[in-house]
């Protein structure tokens, strides 16, 4: 190990030692190597982030832990994204009873605020399928002072509650957000809209969303098509379009605040139904365009109903958003890119997901991301073409 140690050492040059170090291994001996050298230094808390960072990339969890004790030990001020961090690293590496013990001995560091890491290993718990342990975790943790909002976990339990067909659970959850010093966000709706879609219960998810027009929708956020969407659909599926109209009318008015223009543009008749499925998608399609038509142009909410629609695999109606929001002048993003390029590669169209990026996104002058072909790499390696991923 040639490394040329400065006269006076710092955390600051520590740092940037250990990250010029191709070996993680080596980082870690230079770690320890550092305090033998300099006994006057000490490691801050910047110094084991880094060291953290570099062992959990490259997978070393068992290191790692010898680190985090370090660290312990050291009592030096620790960052939340730090433990939000190693506690997901530990859990994709198939280690989720050490996620839990390091979140659980948090006390024994010198960290104040444990709000990120809560979040992150209930969400890895979720993903786990570990659902009654993840809501021993919520219930026992989520009133401390160590946890500053506790929106997200919210929001987690009820989708939770939500994926096992209990959506009463997740609207007593709903309701007593106000009591828990918070307040539902847009993806709380969301949530708890689906929910309610999902187990039929569409008079419920009809009044949620008059709940939603005068607690979230008042500034008509072209975002909120996300949700009401997830109730008009529903609706078109359980025959019942003349409902979906008349709500899509009040929806346009109160929670999208839409020109005047617009309202004309609502009506749908009912040839447009037929009783078919392939008449039921032409009335979700008009029903959605109108929709679109009806928000305020941002590119803010745009985004939002392009990159659910892309989710779904609804690819026509994905491109219909581009063009509208393209005619407005606003051009679509890397997370608009990738949820497109996502959304091909499900459906098979591997070649159009590489024109996305050779073509569409160089046009638009929008610069891939390494997220955009990171997408895109999986989609080949998915259908056996890993050396034309390796291209990328």
């Amino acid at each position: 190990m040639s490394v040329r140690w400065p006269r006076v050492l710092t955390p600051t040059l520590l740092s940037q030692i250990l990250k010029k170090q191709k070996n993680p291994v080596t980082a870690l001996k230079l770690l320890d190597e550092a305090k033998e050298r300099f006994p006057s230094y000490g490691h801050n808390g910047s110094v084991y982030a880094t060291m953290i960072s570099i062992l959990g990339k490259s997978n070393r969890v068992l290191e790692m832990k010898y680190v985090i004790e370090r660290m312990k030990e050291d009592s030096c001020e620790c960052k939340d994204t730090v433990f939000a961090s190693a506690i997901r690293t530990f859990s994709r590496a198939g280690k989720l009873d050490d996620a839990i013990s390091l979140f659980k001995s948090l006390h024994e560091f010198n960290c104040v605020n444990w709000t990120l890491s809560f979040e992150t290993l209930l969400q890895e718990m979720v993903k786990e399928s570990e659902l009654e342990a993840a809501c021993h975790i919520f219930r026992k943790y989520c009133y401390g002072w160590e946890v500053s909002s506790r929106i997200t976990a919210l929001n987690l339990l009820m989708k939770v509650l939500c994926q096992v067909n209990r959506s009463d659970l997740a609207s007593h959850v709903f309701q007593e957000m106000n009591y828990q010093g918070c307040y539902p966000d847009r993806d709380s709706y969301r949530i708890l809209m689906k929910g309610f879609c999902v187990e039929g219960k569409l008079d419920e998810a009809t009044h949620l969303l008059y709940s939603m027009f005068w607690r979230i929708s008042q500034k008509g956020s072209g975002e909120d098509i996300v949700v009401y969407r997830i109730l008009l659909d529903a609706l078109c599926d359980a025959g019942e379009v003349d409902e979906a109209v008349e709500i899509l009318g009040k929806i346009l008015r109160k929670g999208l605040k839409a020109p005047r223009r617009c309202y004309h543009h609502h009506h749908i008749e009912a040839g447009h139904w037929e009783g078919t499925s392939e008449g039921r998608e032409r009335v979700k399609r008009l029903l959605t365009e109108t929709l679109i038509r009806g928000a305020i142009p941002s590119l803010d909410s745009y985004s939002a109903m392009a990159i659910d629609l892309f989710e779904e695999g609804k690819l026509v109606e994905g491109e219909e958003v581009l063009l509208a929001m393209r005619k407005k002048r606003f051009e679509p993003t890397p997370f608009i890119y990738g949820a497109k390029v996502r959304a091909l590669c499900k459906a098979g169209k591997l070649e159009e997901a590489v024109s996305v990026i050779n073509k569409e996104m160089r046009e638009g002058h929008c610069l891939p991301t390494v997220g955009v072909y990171n997408i895109l790499m999986k989609g080949l390696c998915d259908e056996g073409k890993s050396i034309e991923a390796v291209g990328y």
